[in-house]
């Protein structure tokens, strides 16, 4: 496309494709932070009088997208397979910090629809992962739509930088002093960044989950705001007074506070609007239980349902909805770690620790979510298939509640034994 000119990213960057891409996750970060459509609604004229409106900004969306990745990711992941190979992908995950990696790629993934990790060694050779900001990332597919690069770019007090990440190495450039120049080139043995999306039909990137609720929560905000205005102007009350009043002094002076007298068949009254409570009621509900069912948030997570007395697969039934957005984030994160694994497992091969092939194969993850459980009924369902040899004790480590290192558990398991 660039007939392989030198700067052929400059171009790649201000594709009108990637720029709107860009603005649209700068409006997702800027409604994030409380900038909502609701607080652009103009003042408006009401008994001759400049009133501003009310502006009730609710932050639903940040408590549903927290729910969505808390789901999945508040207990960290447990790696299982062939001890070697477990004990030092631990370790990695240890000096790395992969468990908060993990937690911040689902946030981004669904707040943006997709991140991009980057594997690398540090100074020590210890083997980290750096997130780069969707706002700043520009991967770049081929006409097989294959992905060949990725371009970081920002901008610092007026400078343009230029992060260059190609499958052998990663070149910076910038265009401090007014020219456009290389500043250093490293090597790259990890490889490309990692790309982790979610599902989306157009296009080789994901969508925000974001968008989907956006317009819902729009209008709860609009319908709030105006039935609080309804509220104050139009329930207040315009005072009438029918008939003739009587002049003079018609109540004691001496009394406390004060009143009107009207004459023989005459009458006083404030005519007022009436506040139909009913269908604001039953459209905010419907709103609010629309809002659940797209995010996929069990009602009783929201505090909108009360319930008591759960069996556990009443618990399942509830937060089904819930179960199957964390499946398809849990498949999304899948996709991405693995290659990650193939990266770490290539940079341990370098420092002189590899794997044959059927260790490695054994590698595998498990996500834990965080419904609510009857722990009591699991442990009690685990000790009868024991009893019956009906599963391993493998299996019964991995599915045990109160169980997080599931390699660990066993180790410890064949200690006491022995």
């Amino acid at each position: 496309m660039y007939d392989n000119k030198d700067k052929w990213f400059v171009e790649e960057v201000n594709r009108v494709s990637n720029q709107q891409r860009i603005n649209e996750i700068l409006d997702i970060k800027e409604y994030l932070s409380g900038k909502h459509e609701i607080l652009q609604k103009p003042s408006y004229n009401y008994n001759g009088q400049v009133y501003e409106p009310r502006k009730i900004v609710l932050q639903y969306a940040k408590t549903i997208l927290n729910f969505s990745v808390g789901y999945v990711m508040s207990n960290p992941v447990t790696l299982t397979g062939d001890k070697a190979v477990t004990d030092a992908f631990k370790c990695v995950y240890k000096r790395g910090k992969y468990n908060q990696i993990d937690y911040d790629v689902l946030d981004k993934m669904t707040k943006y629809g997709y991140v991009a990790e980057y594997v690398y060694l540090d100074d020590k050779q210890e083997i980290k992962s750096k997130l780069l900001d969707p706002a700043d990332c520009f991967p770049v597919f081929d006409h097989h739509n294959e992905y060949t690069a990725l371009i970081e770019h920002y901008c610092v007090d007026n400078v343009s930088y230029y992060n260059l990440y190609l499958p052998d190495r990663v070149e910076e450039w910038n265009d401090k002093g007014g020219n456009l120049r290389m500043t250093g080139s490293s090597n790259n043995p990890a490889g490309l960044p990692i790309l982790y999306h979610n599902q989306c039909e157009i296009g080789n990137l994901g969508r925000s989950d974001l968008l989907d609720i956006l317009p819902i929560l729009d209008n709860m905000e609009d319908l709030l705001s105006k039935a609080v205005d309804g509220y104050y102007h139009h329930i207040s009350g315009i005072p009438v007074l029918k008939g003739q009043q009587l002049k003079g002094d018609g109540l004691p002076k001496d009394i406390i506070g004060g009143g009107i007298v009207l004459d023989d068949n005459a009458d006083f009254f404030f005519a007022n609007n009436e506040f139909d409570h009913q269908a604001f009621e039953t459209l905010y509900k419907t709103l609010t239980s629309s809002l659940l069912d797209i995010a996929h948030v069990p009602a009783i997570s929201m505090s909108k349902t009360d319930v008591s007395n759960l069996s556990e697969v009443s618990i399942r039934l509830l937060f089904s909805l819930a179960d199957t957005k964390g499946a398809l984030n849990s498949k999304f994160l899948r996709e991405g770690m693995e290659q990650r694994f193939e990266k770490i497992r290539e940079l341990l091969r370098g420092k002189g620790l590899a794997f044959s092939d059927d260790e490695y194969d054994t590698l595998g993850i498990v996500f834990q979510f965080a419904r609510p459980s009857n722990d009591k009924e699991i442990v009690d369902n685990l000790k009868v298939l024991k009893e019956i040899d009906g599963m391993s004790l493998e299996s019964i480590v991995e599915r045990n509640p109160y169980v997080t290192d599931v390699q660990g558990e066993l180790t410890r398991i064949q200690s006491e034994n022995r």
